[in-house]
């Protein structure tokens, strides 16, 4: 049985490079995201992964995407904790 990954933030950028290296490693993956209704449609359908609507700074939202996943494709065994933000500002502000 093959190990299951999951990724927040894993439809866009460095998130998704990470979740197509474990896809391609032979892992069972799923992607986490918040807004980009688009950019997980494509994810899930180029990479053939499931993806996880939640936003990571909610517990409630964690719970359920940690229990999704486990129901779909069994306990997750790899955690990349991806997601973030960036608030751009003045330099010594950062």
């Amino acid at each position: 049985m093959a190990r299951v990954a999951f990724v927040t933030g894993g439809t866009r950028g460095i998130g998704r490079a990470i979740v197509e290296r474990l896809k391609a490693d032979g892992m069972q993956v799923a992607a986490g995201y918040s807004g980009n209704e688009a950019a997980a449609e494509a994810c899930a359908k180029e990479l053939g992964v499931m993806v996880v609507k939640g936003n990571v700074g909610n517990f409630m939202d964690c719970k359920h995407a940690a229990e999704r996943v486990a129901a779909e494709l069994g306990p997750i065994d790899v955690l990349v904790n991806n997601a973030g933000i960036t608030r751009d500002g003045v330099f010594h502000r950062m």
